[in-house]
C-alpha cells in the first residue's frame, strides 16, 4: 500500500498529475482543490499523501491500480470519509472535491445541503445523505477554516487536528474545543507543535 510519495511534478492535465520519482514517472489522480495548489509547483519537489485503489471490473479480471494524491494526511482522511457515503464512491468524490476540504466540511457541519448540492455530481438527495452520515464526524476538518484565515498564524493542518482531538480527550465538547483553538489561531504566533498550541490555549483561558 502506497501512502506517501515524493517527487517532482512534470505535468498536470485535468485531474491527472504526472510525478517523476527517480527513474520512474507515476500517474496520480488529484482533486481540483489539490490541482490548484500544485499548478504553480511544476518542476519543484513535493510530497503527496496517497490512497491506492483498484479500478475496473473484478469479474472481467481487468483491474488497474490507481493513486489519488493530497497535500496533507488530514485531507486524505476527509476524502476517505466522503467516499463512504452511499452513492458517492471514489470517482464521484474525486469529481466533487472542487472546494477545499475545510469548506466542504463546514458546509456539512452547518447542514448546508444547498452548498453541497452545488458540488459537481452531488445532487440534493446525495447531499442529504452526506450530512446525515458525516455531520458528527467533520468538526475537526471544519476547524481547518481557521488555517486559511488571514490571521498570520502559521499552523500545520495536522497540528490543529491533533490539538482538537487532545482537547476532546480532555473532556471538551466539539464546540468548546473548536472555539478555544479558533481563539488561539487568531494570535500572530507560530506554533511548531501540538504542545505549543495547547499551551497558548490554556494560557488564554487563565487571562
Amino acid at each position: 500500500m502506497i501512502t506517501k510519495i515524493t517527487g517532482t511534478p512534470t505535468a498536470v492535465s485535468g485531474d491527472v498529475l504526472t510525478l517523476a520519482v527517480g527513474a520512474f514517472e507515476y500517474e496520480v489522480l488529484i482533486p481540483e482543490f489539490t490541482r490548484r495548489h500544485i499548478q504553480g509547483q511544476i518542476d519543484k519537489e513535493i510530497s503527496l499523501h496517497t490512497i491506492e485503489y483498484l479500478e475496473g471490473n473484478p469479474m472481467q479480471g481487468r483491474l488497474t491500480p490507481r493513486l489519488i494524491g493530497f497535500l496533507s494526511a488530514i485531507e486524505r482522511e476527509f476524502f476517505e470519509l466522503f467516499c463512504q457515503v452511499d452513492g458517492v464512491g471514489v470517482k464521484k468524490a474525486l469529481r466533487a472535491m472542487v472546494r477545499p476540504v475545510q469548506e466542504v466540511a463546514q458546509a456539512i457541519e452547518d447542514q448546508d445541503a444547498k452548498a453541497l448540492s452545488a458540488l459537481p455530481g452531488i445532487g440534493p438527495a446525495t447531499s442529504e445523505r452526506i450530512i446525515a452520515k458525516l455531520r458528527r464526524k467533520v468538526p475537526k476538518f471544519a476547524l481547518l477554516v481557521a488555517r486559511e484565515a488571514p490571521t498570520g498564524a502559521d499552523v500545520e493542518r495536522d497540528i490543529v487536528s491533533e490539538a482538537f482531538e487532545v482537547l476532546r480527550a480532555l473532556g471538551h465538547s466539539d464546540v468548546d474545543a473548536r472555539r478555544l483553538l479558533d481563539d488561539a489561531l487568531t494570535r500572530k504566533q507560530k506554533f511548531k507543535d501540538v504542545e505549543s498550541l495547547l499551551q497558548t490555549v490554556y494560557q488564554q483561558r487563565q487571562n
